[in-house]
């Protein structure tokens, strides 16, 4: 599967990890999924602190996409808010908390995909 460039698509991933880290979200990882994945080209993966700042991060990421015409396909654990995934199909935004990121760790199951590098100066 041959990589492709759409860099709106990589702009708003790296959007979606700003946003997360401007709202106090931890661990926040990009992984380039491009050639590895047949569903979709970004994860951004990150924790949250509670369930009502997970839904804020959910929300303004949101609205981001819509500022970025990006079409949200799907959501889903909104209103459990343990793990929010947000599906706009060439990326795809997990939002945990502490208890469900470590269990399904999907940085190891993705261990062989690339990382993009963001402003972690927001996130320090």
């Amino acid at each position: 599967m041959a990589k492709r460039v759409n860099e709106k698509t990589k702009a708003f991933a790296l959007a979606a990890a700003e946003v997360a880290a401007g709202r106090h979200c931890s661990d926040i990882v990009v992984l380039d999924l491009r050639g590895k994945s047949p569903a979709t080209d970004y994860f951004v993966i990150a924790t949250g602190t509670s369930d009502r700042q997970m839904r804020a991060v959910a929300d303004e990421i949101c609205e981001a996409a819509r500022e970025s015409a990006m079409q949200r396909f799907g959501r889903a654990g909104y209103e459990q808010a343990r793990w929010i995934l947000l599906d706009f199909i060439d990326v795809v935004i997990h939002i945990f908390d502490r208890e469900y990121r470590d269990y399904y760790d999907l940085e190891l199951l993705w261990g062989d995909a690339g990382r993009l590098k963001w402003d972690k100066s927001l996130e320090e």
